[in-house]
Parts: C-alpha cells; structure tokens; sequence
C-alpha cells in the first residue's frame, strides 16, 4: 500500500473515531442505550475504524505498536459479522476510555495537509 493511501486509511479512522465523540459529546450511557440512530451510526463509524485498520500493512500497524490493532479490528469484525452478540456495555466503554486516546494517537501519524497553490497569505 503507498504510503499516500495508509494515511488515507489513519485519516479514515481519525475521522470516524472524532464523528463518534462529536455524535455522544453530552450523551449518557443510558441515552446511548435509548437511541436507536445514535447507536447504528456509533456501530457503523466503529466499523468504519476497523476496517480502514484491517486495509493497513502489517508492517504500518507493527511500527505502531502502541494502538490495539487486533482489538479495533475484531470490534469491527463483531458488529458485522455478530450484530447480535454486540454489548452496548462494551461499545459505550470504547467511547468514553478508548476513542480519546485513540484520536489522540491517530491525530500524531497524519501527515499534515499539502499548501494549497491557490491559497496565498498575501491578501
């Protein structure tokens, strides 16, 4: 994978882990639990996550040892394959433990963003 796409796939995750914190920002678990959509679009960013993680190269996740590749994998594997074994317990743990921390990581391996050509500071 070039290494243009394994940041396309990090920026993927990012986004998807800051859509989920953006959309339970001021929920509690007992809303979580009540909330049919809130909870389908948490489980399908959650999805989103593990599969741009599974498209990374073993060796891009290997030189980040740091994130729990096997876990937001299997998560992800979970909600799709085991819709009916997923426990809003676990899921709402993610968010409120794991997904900050998460963000936080990803946020330090995209690259930032080319100068914009057309964009001048002149005026």
């Amino acid at each position: 994978m070039p290494l243009e796409r394994s940041a396309a796939a990090v920026a993927d995750m990012l986004n998807a882990a800051q859509t989920i914190l953006q959309y339970t920002a001021g929920k509690t678990r007992e809303m979580y639990e009540f909330d049919q959509f809130l909870r389908h679009a948490v489980e399908r960013n959650i999805e989103i996550i593990g599969e741009a993680a599974r498209r990374l190269p073993p060796a891009f996740r290997d030189a980040h040892p740091e994130l729990p590749w096997r876990a937001i994998m299997g998560t992800r594997h979970i909600l799709a394959h085991e819709y009916d074994a997923v426990d809003n317990d676990i899921i709402w743990r993610i968010i409120v433990e794991h997904l900050p921390a998460l963000v936080e990581r990803l946020r330090g391996m995209v690259p930032p963003a080319p100068p914009d050509p057309e964009r001048t500071d002149a005026g």
